[in-house]
């Protein structure tokens, strides 16, 4: 599980507060009656079920406690119904903006091109002296409705703007330009690039960055420049040669501007720099990152190692050797892999001598510098190791390094169809994919049967798509499928897996009916215990705290029961198991996220028993040191979480954030992967 290239104030945004403070709850300081549990179990359970209970939404969005009122239009939008597009305009005016604010992200969750004009009816209620909360997520609601309504919509506020008295909307609508893609207004965007107050450059540079816009590329290279760290960070991050080359720009220019940066005070901005400098794949560039290998902060060396590996050339070659004596774990493996791809006869030979180690997690790393140095015979050597774990990280290796139609590989994948690992008959599924074959059927059918018992569900969701690719490539195929697959298992339990079959499958969606509403396994009892130990306490002010004990130090999290609920219940009750102790940072990626919570320790696993989050979205915003659940895909929620180092609003509304970082701040970028976790608790 990961998140997608997962990410101002500390912890809490100064432009979007967190919504339930400003409803100013009425169950503050009270003890939530049975009613009151009552209807936030309702909530709790038709949002989890994604079932649209008319009747409790309605008691909700009328209910006189605000608090209430605004789960209500949580729920609403994460049910996903656009039924639900009748109870929430009204609420759009609301007495309270944590109210109207809900409602207009809800609208954004349901993506229906109906709410645009209400959503702009709320952004023109008030003058732009007195736009707040409520008027900002409507702007981001309809970047995320998008299409002709939304797009005309969004260019529309931005064009009637200026960049020298930009309004908090158009602050909001510049930041949330990348959202509508090629259709984007980048001229625009260019516009209000040079604005005089840093909080609004920031924004259109950002979606400028992310649409990586030719347009833009001039002024991402003056952002270098700027005197604001926002500014640099994001101008460096969104640098490349490939961007500079779509604009017919010098690369001269850029070069010189980054090179000041990997001094920089902030750790952040030198990472950014370094990799930009990497894209530009020039090896005379070498000796000025080799300095970076030794930085101080873990993040920036790193980063540097992997900088040096993708530049190439004898001094990143001579410096990368030199970091395969490190005694920390992070470091050594980078320099390992980086030397990899640095020097292929170098990389294989430093590789080769950890594949004996007794760690499996060095093993794995070998994998990693042989799939970096092309080494197809040492991958293929690998598939015999003992751990699942090594063997999964070679053949993902080697579906990335083989051509498709190599016809050996397919030889191994019908053989690893059968290993005791779920994550290698996961990888070798996905490789029968890539050749369907009406004879792979019977093999199919039977790895996905094996797989019901497995504690994640990877292999039999890739059974599945091997059989859509199958079902997909001819009539002969989707007859076999049908015949011995879908006519003969019984409908699964698992909801991934039914609705995968439902996109990939269609078949399937006569012989087993709907995806949903899920059968989420929980009891009406169940959600209540979750509405009173946790939701109603939270809507009252009270919040939950646990703490991360690592090598690096203690980081002290605040849940956020009013946002996550279920995830927040669900992330106590692993805590209070102790389930997390001993684990791995499995995960870190520089100035983005660290990432735990998987006792596998390569990123495949979960707490098992068919264990399963629903995806509680919420308006929260990623800042330094926001929690949130990884995902494989939607509605796949575990156990795995990550914690971001800096803001990263490319995952708003994509990943539950269910807590932030309010202690030990210092302790996030100094953890590197591989750092232990001594205890999480309570």
């Amino acid at each position: 599980m990961s998140c997608s290239n997962p990410r101002q104030t500390r912890f809490v945004s100064s432009l979007l507060l967190p919504l339930a403070l400003l409803a100013a709850p009425l169950l503050r300081g009270q003890q939530p009656n049975e009613t009151t549990v009552g209807v936030l179990a309702g909530l709790l359970a038709a949002a989890d079920a994604r079932h649209f209970d008319a009747a409790a939404l309605r008691e909700a969005l009328s209910h006189s406690d605000p608090a209430i009122r605004r789960q209500g239009a949580l729920a609403a939008g994460r049910i996903g119904d656009p039924a639900a597009l009748d109870l929430l305009f009204p609420i759009l005016n609301d007495s309270l903006p944590g109210v109207q604010s809900a409602a207009a992200f809800a609208l954004g969750l349901l993506k229906d091109a109906r709410a645009v004009a209400p959503l702009l009816q709320l952004i023109r209620s008030v003058p732009s002296t007195d736009q707040r909360a409520p008027q900002r997520e409507a702007v981001t609601a309809i970047a995320k409705i998008s299409g002709d309504e939304g797009t005309r919509a969004l260019s529309d506020i931005i064009a009637g703007g200026s960049p020298e008295a930009a309004t908090p909307v158009i602050n909001a609508a510049l930041l949330e330009a990348w959202r509508l893609g090629p259709r984007a207004p980048i001229t625009q965007l260019v516009r209000f690039a040079d604005a005089t107050d840093p909080q609004t450059r920031w924004p259109a540079l950002y979606s400028l960055a992310r649409l990586r816009a030719a347009p833009g590329a001039a002024a991402l290279i003056r952002g270098l420049r700027d005197g604001d760290p926002q500014i640099r960070t994001v101008a460096a991050r969104g640098i490349s040669k490939a961007l500079l080359d779509s604009a017919r720009i010098d690369v001269r220019g850029a070069i010189d501007g980054l090179r000041p940066l990997l001094d920089d005070r902030d750790p952040h901005i030198r990472i950014n720099a370094l990799r930009a400098l990497a894209s530009f794949r020039d090896s005379s560039l070498a000796g000025a990152v080799v300095p970076g290998a030794a930085d101080r902060d873990i993040g920036v060396a790193v980063q540097a190692e992997t900088t040096l590996g993708v530049l190439r050339g004898s001094a990143a070659i001579e410096a990368l050797r030199a970091r395969l004596t490190s005694s920390v774990f992070a470091v050594k493996r980078q320099a390992l892999i980086a030397l990899a791809q640095a020097d292929s006869t170098a990389g294989v030979t430093a590789a080769a001598a950890v594949t004996g180690d007794a760690d499996w997690r060095w093993r794995s790393v070998a994998a990693e510098a042989f799939g970096a140095a092309r080494a197809r015979d040492r991958l293929e050597a690998q598939l015999a190791d003992p751990d699942g774990r090594v063997v999964a990280q070679a053949l993902q290796a080697l579906q990335r390094i083989v051509p498709a139609a190599d016809s050996a590989l397919l030889a191994r994948a019908h053989a690893l169809i059968t290993h005791a690992d779920p994550a290698v008959r996961s990888v070798a599924a996905d490789l029968l994919a890539r050749h369907p074959s009406t004879d792979d059927v019977d093999l199919l059918v039977a790895a996905y049967t094996r797989a019901e018992g497995d504690p994640f569900n990877d292999a039999r969701l890739s059974a599945v798509s091997a059989l859509g690719a199958i079902a997909a490539a001819s009539p002969s195929g989707r007859l076999r499928v049908a015949t011995k697959f879908i006519s003969v298992l019984p409908r699964p339990d698992d909801y991934l897996v039914r609705r995968l079959a439902a996109d990939t499958l269609p078949d399937t969606r006569d012989a087993w009916g709907p995806a949903m509403p899920i059968a989420t396994g929980r009891t009406v009892a169940d959600y209540r215990d979750v509405a009173r130990r946790w939701l109603a306490p939270a809507l009252g002010g009270t919040n939950p705290h646990i703490f991360i004990e690592t090598d690096r130090g203690t980081l002290e999290i605040e849940l956020l029961p009013a946002e996550a609920p279920l995830t927040v219940a669900a992330f106590i009750n692993l805590v209070d198991r102790r389930y997390f102790d001993g684990t791995r940072w499995h995960r870190v990626v520089p100035n983005f996220v660290v990432q735990d919570g998987d006792p596998r320790g390569d990123g495949w696993g979960g707490p098992g028993g068919g264990f399963v989050l629903r995806d509680e979205i919420n308006p929260l915003r990623y800042q330094t040191g926001s929690v949130g659940m990884a995902l494989s895909g939607p509605d796949t929620g575990g156990s795995q979480y990550f914690i971001t180092h800096s803001a990263q609003p490319h995952l708003d509304g994509t990943y539950t954030i269910f807590g932030r970082v309010t202690g030990g701040s210092t302790v996030l970028d100094a953890i590197g992967q591989g750092d232990r976790i001594r205890s999480i608790h309570r």
